[in-house]
C-alpha cells in the first residue's frame, strides 16, 4: 500500500519513540511464557477476516477509550498488531502517554502473523 508523506512522517515519530519487535522476537516473548496481551488494532471488517486465536479486538479508532476498561494495569506488557506495523506504533505512542509503560509494535503486523505459523481464527 502506498502512504501519502504526511502519514509516514507522523508513523516514524511515533516509532521514534515505541518499542518494536519483530515475528521473530514475538514467537520467543510467547514460548517464554511471558504474561502479555496482544492486542489487534486493525479495522472491525480485517478482524472478521481472520485474526491471531487469543488476541483481543481494540482498533485504532477506539483503544485510547477503552483500553482502560479491558486492560487496566498500566504496567502489563501489551503487543500491538494492525497490516503491517503502522497503525500499530500509532496506538502504543498514544498508550505510553497514557501510562502505560510496556506497550509494543509489532513490526510486519498481520502480514507477518499470517505466515508465521501461530493459530489464526
Amino acid at each position: 500500500m502506498k502512504h501519502s508523506e504526511g502519514f509516514l512522517k507522523l508513523v516514524n515519530d511515533a516509532k521514534s519513540r515505541v518499542k518494536e519487535i519483530d515475528i521473530d522476537a514475538y514467537r520467543k516473548l510467547r514460548a517464554s511464557a511471558e504474561p502479555h496481551v496482544l492486542i489487534d488494532t486493525r479495522e472491525e471488517s480485517e478482524w472478521a477476516a481472520g485474526h491471531v486465536a487469543g488476541a483481543i479486538h481494540l482498533s485504532k479508532g477506539i483503544i485510547e477509550r477503552d483500553i482502560e476498561t479491558r486492560v487496566p494495569d498500566h504496567a502489563a506488557t501489551l503487543v500491538l498488531y494492525c497490516g503491517g506495523g503502522f497503525r500499530s506504533a500509532l496506538a502504543a505512542d498514544n498508550l505510553q502517554k497514557m501510562g502505560y509503560t510496556n506497550a509494543i509494535s509489532l513490526d510486519g503486523g498481520w502480514r507477518a502473523l499470517k505466515e508465521s505459523g501461530l493459530a489464526l481464527e
